[in-house]
């Protein structure tokens, strides 16, 4: 952006832009919503995150009529959409990677789950993990009767790999439709000791897996304790993520909650040309926070999760191919839950929780982006196009409307602190 000029306050800014006082009915009435949330200074715009570009108009304010300010609104739809007071209405979209535990916690979990997705690709870290299609069915089972009364959300069911996996058990999950087997290096996260321990002598199986098109779902972290814990992701890329394509080049992956650069340049970049496709999934909480989240003012172990916050550079890049439409990234927000004193403890889980407000936090990130054209495309179609699932009929609507974030919500017999427990997010959602 080009600025030549600087405002005070949201109205001397609006005053600003179309130099016709009074403003139209629409400003006013954006006006008046930030007056009565007690936003109106130039260094808080929220909950309207859309009005700061109004600084950087290209050109002085004395030449702006209204014909010529709404011509320029209207190649700025991230402008014009903040001080239309119109809502944001998207497809239904779907949470390709999710965490919703089992017993007393389902109903809870699923409640929040399904107030804003139609699906939800399931993962099978349990405690014992879902390593069968007998077990993933039954699993299936139990979370479909969890769930609110009329509610049509789906749950998309997944296979735990380990070292025991036959092909023979990847051709019957493709028949029964599991959506996916998940690779999981053992110790990489929460109850991950059942995992791969030789990553690249599983050969048959993927094989099985390239024969059938079943997609391989990655942890991509290495656990070698000498690696620092900061560059496990790029590390895995490079001595694992890339034998495995050279050696399985049909194999269809999603490498999962990816933090990192590398991770982005290598999914963007990756030549699918006669190979299986490769897409990643992006979660809220990478998009939104660095390192930095784990440790103001204190050691907050809510923003603790494996793969851990990195840098302010990986984040920047993970929004960047997040709002950028390319269909290889798309959302998944490894929402996971654990109660407050797992985490609260002295060696505390890892996972965030964001099923409660997981679609406002997107739409916060690609708002302040000035890419909330294409929230639709990452949170609706581009995982279901990846898994061939037909794209939803319903629909949500986003408003910029503020709500606060509770300090806790019920987890069963306990409770479970969401991330920005206590504060707000800048959009809701509603069902239509």
């Amino acid at each position: 952006n080009r600025s030549c000029c600087a405002f005070s306050s949201c109205e001397e800014a609006v005053q600003g832009l179309w130099c016709a006082p009074p403003p139209p009915m629409a400003v006013r009435r954006i006006l008046h919503q930030a007056r009565a949330h007690g936003r109106s200074s130039a260094g808080d715009f929220a909950p309207f995150p859309s009005l700061r570009p109004v600084s950087a108009v290209p050109f002085s304010p004395d030449c702006l009529t209204p014909s010529r300010t709404w011509r320029w609104l209207r190649s700025r739809p991230h402008v014009a959409f903040a001080m239309s007071g119109k809502a944001l209405r998207i497809t239904r979209p779907d949470d390709c990677h999710l965490h919703v535990r089992d017993g007393d916690v389902l109903p809870d979990l699923l409640r929040d789950a399904s107030s804003q997705f139609q699906r939800a690709v399931i993962m099978p870290n349990l405690k014992p993990p879902i390593t069968n299609v007998e077990l993933a069915l039954k699993y299936k089972r139990r979370i479909i009767a969890a769930l609110p009364p009329d509610s049509t959300f789906e749950p998309l069911m997944t296979i735990y790999l380990t070292d025991l996996t036959l092909p023979e058990e990847v051709l019957l999950a493709k028949d029964c439709n599991i959506v996916g087997f998940k690779l999981y290096p053992a110790g990489a996260t929460t109850n991950s000791s059942a995992g791969v321990t030789d990553i690249l002598h599983r050969a048959p199986v993927f094989q099985a897996m390239e024969e059938c098109g079943m997609p391989l779902l990655i942890h991509g972290e290495v656990t070698d304790k000498h690696v620092d814990i900061f560059d496990r992701e790029a590390v895995f890329i490079e001595e694992i993520l890339k034998p495995l394509r050279e050696r399985h080049p049909r194999l269809r992956i999603v490498l999962e909650h990816i933090t990192t650069k590398q991770a982005v340049e290598y999914v963007r970049d990756a030549d699918v040309t006669g190979t299986g496709a490769i897409a990643a999934t992006i979660t809220p909480q990478h998009l939104l926070y660095n390192r930095n989240a784990i440790f103001n003012g204190g050691l907050n172990p809510h923003y603790y999760c494996l793969p851990v916050l990195k840098r302010e550079e990986h984040r920047k890049a993970l929004v960047a191919a997040a709002t950028s439409g390319n269909p290889r990234f798309f959302l998944g927000t490894d929402s996971a839950p654990h109660a407050k004193g797992a985490k609260e403890s002295s060696c505390g889980c890892a996972g965030c929780y964001t099923s409660w407000h997981a679609m406002p936090l997107y739409a916060e990130v690609f708002d302040t982006a000035n890419a909330l054209d294409k929230l639709e495309g990452f949170a609706s179609f581009h995982g279901a196009d990846f898994y061939g699932l037909p794209r939803n009929e319903g629909k949500i609507t986003l408003h910029r409307i503020p709500i606060s974030v509770p300090e806790s919500l019920p987890l069963g017999k306990d409770v479970v602190v969401p991330v920005r427990a206590g504060g707000s997010v800048f959009w809701s959602v509603t069902s239509s």
